[in-house]
């Protein structure tokens, strides 16, 4: 049976519907949007990711038999709202940027248009999927973009919860990241895997010699051998007599990865052995991977930073409710005006101003209608979810070709890892 994503959510939305359902302004219909104010870090674009995962819980999130007993059991609304939960099921649109664009401060990456009861009760999930796969794709599109189309793997499933290191290697994967290391996303997502071994096994076994020979016999001379365990250079040569110049890959785990791999890269060479690669790991993100742009590398393992977001683990977004139906039954625009958390009245539609040389210029976000397009700018909303139903649902190899090409229309001032402003303007029309 496939588990119910309902309670995944914060308490305060359900006490927030049964209020409403009392006051008769539960069935008003509404507009939510959800956007992001800044950008973390100072960071000049971001990257969507996790609508594909989001449509997939919005269809399982149901308020079951043994879900409104909960409810029940601990009073968390009472018995007319739990009755009306009984028979929950979004029927309401869904817009919003495609999976793999990427977004800038005040860009409606996600409109949910419905009553207010259907439509609330999903900002906890929004948020918490979007927030976090956002965070790791726009963390992995920085280290993709400084490894200068070396290929890069995510392996951080052992810095992170277990369930979000299935999302952080889809999310990364988008993001232009060719491997991870995690099967239940190359299971439940078709995530490409890869993986070896580890010190421990070098540890195991009586000598190098032996471990490596071992690993050898049972995955063949292509596979990649982890030779830092002791003394680098020895194991080098170890490695290139036991699998000849046809050995695969070399690891290295720690030191200073510049020099080792210059080193281990010439003695290769040396040895015959010029088409191994080297893969290096420890610790990597996109500061360290584009100072090792002037190494002999060819890969690139990354994963605390990758999985925590390279520092920022949350993308800031927000959900927040745009637009109401008022007396005569027509939409109005609400905004929140606190000062320092402004939001920004009306339904929104958003495309992207492309300038003569094919660079994006502005992001421009229209209220109430769609912005003019001049002739070559590029619409940015899809339609997700028609009436309830799911109309458009993910798939990775077209978010990850996406995110290319997205990335590729920025300025180049996009691709600049120091602190600044975003690489583009965020400009709203009525």
């Amino acid at each position: 049976m496939t588990p119910s994503t309902a309670l995944l959510t914060d308490h305060y939305e359900l006490t927030m519907l049964q209020a409403a359902l009392r006051s008769g302004a539960a069935h008003r219909r509404c507009v939510f949007e959800t956007f992001t104010r800044r950008l973390p870090g100072g960071r000049r674009y971001a990257v969507l990711a996790g609508t594909g995962r989001l449509v997939e819980a919005i269809e399982r999130f149901r308020f079951g038999e043994a879900e409104v007993a909960d409810l029940r059991r601990r009073k968390v609304v009472d018995a007319a709202t739990c009755d009306w939960l009984a028979g929950y099921r979004f029927g309401g649109d869904i817009s919003g940027y495609a999976e793999g664009d990427c977004f800038f401060p005040g860009s409606p990456v996600l409109v949910v248009e419905g009553t207010f009861a259907e439509a609330v009760v999903l900002e906890t999930l929004v948020l918490s999927i979007l927030n976090h796969d956002s965070a790791i794709a726009s963390a992995a599109s920085r280290m993709t973009s400084a490894a200068g189309g070396r290929p890069c793997i995510e392996m951080g499933s052992r810095r992170t919860h277990e369930e979000a290191a299935v999302a952080a290697a889809r999310a990364a994967y988008i993001a232009g990241f060719e491997r991870t290391s995690n099967l239940e996303a190359g299971r439940r997502f078709g995530v490409p895997t890869t993986g070896t071994s580890a010190h421990a096994f070098t540890l195991l076994h009586d000598s190098e010699r032996e471990a490596f020979a071992a690993q050898l016999d049972a995955l063949g001379a292509g596979t990649t051998l982890l030779v830092d365990t002791y003394d680098v250079p020895e194991a080098v040569r170890t490695a290139v007599e036991l699998a000849g110049p046809d050995l695969g890959a070399v690891r290295l785990d720690s030191g200073d990865l510049l020099v080792q791999a210059r080193e281990v890269r010439a003695q290769l060479d040396a040895l015959g052995a010029k088409r191994t690669r080297i893969i290096v790991t420890s610790d990597l993100d996109e500061y360290a991977i584009a100072a090792l742009g002037s190494a002999p590398v060819d890969g690139y393992g990354v994963g605390t930073a990758l999985v925590t977001g390279s520092g920022h683990p949350t993308s800031s977004m927000v959900y927040k409710l745009v637009a109401r139906q008022g007396a005569s039954g027509q939409l109005e625009p609400v905004a929140k005006k606190s000062k320092d958390k402004r939001s920004v009245g009306g339904r929104k539609w958003a495309l992207r101003r492309i300038g003569p040389d094919g660079r994006a210029e502005a992001e421009v976000v229209g209220i109430g209608e769609t912005p003019t397009n001049d002739g070559n700018d590029r619409p940015l909303m899809v339609e997700l979810v028609r009436a309830g139903e799911v109309v458009s649902r993910a798939d990775l190899d077209d978010a990850r070709a996406r995110h290319e090409r997205s990335r590729d229309e920025l300025p180049r001032t996009a691709l600049q890892l120091q602190r600044g402003d975003v690489c583009i303007p965020t400009v709203y029309v009525d």
